[in-house]
């Protein structure tokens, strides 16, 4: 079985809230501290086999490919995780502005606030990201169509005779 299944069939066997608090405070440690080992080195490069990769971060090779589920979206070429095992050899390169942009996506405030991306970006930077995120949220409501108006679908008929009923 891939660890990727095996990932993903751990996540659906917590049932309680209390698990999941459990499972999830011990995990985001171990992810906080990957990523810091990452922005501190300026490294937007993971190499080398799923195992050793795990134990350099402190994880077990469940937990870096959880790791690498997490991350895949921010990587230049996303990984194919169904096929990983331990002895799997991976090359992935972090894009800093996308893996920042997830982040804030995420809401996880404990990453994107981590004082390690001064290493990466100059809070200038970091703040347009930010913008940049904001304003991709904003929604903007189209023209209210008018009862008397002519219905957008098309017909000829005033909207309150045609789809306004």
């Amino acid at each position: 079985m891939s660890l990727y299944k095996q990932w993903t069939e751990n996540l659906e066997a917590i049932k309680t809230q209390g698990e999941y608090n459990d499972f999830f405070n011990e995990y985001m440690g171990k992810e906080t501290e990957c990523y810091k080992k990452i922005l501190e080195m300026k490294a937007p490069v993971i190499e080398g086999k799923i195992l050793e990769l795990a134990e350099e971060n402190n994880m077990t090779a469940l937990e870096f490919t959880g790791f690498l589920d997490g991350a895949n979206t921010s990587f230049k070429e996303a990984i194919v995780l169904d096929d990983l095992t331990e002895e799997s050899e991976i090359k992935a390169e972090f894009d800093f502005e996308k893996l920042l942009w997830n982040m804030h996506d995420a809401k996880a405030e404990w990453l994107y606030g981590m004082k390690e991306w001064e290493n990466i970006f100059d809070e200038e930077k970091r703040k347009q990201i930010k913008k940049e995120y904001n304003r991709s949220k904003i929604i903007v409501k189209g023209e209210k169509t008018g009862r008397n108006d002519p219905c957008p679908c098309g017909s000829g008929l005033k909207y309150k005779k045609c789809c306004g009923k």
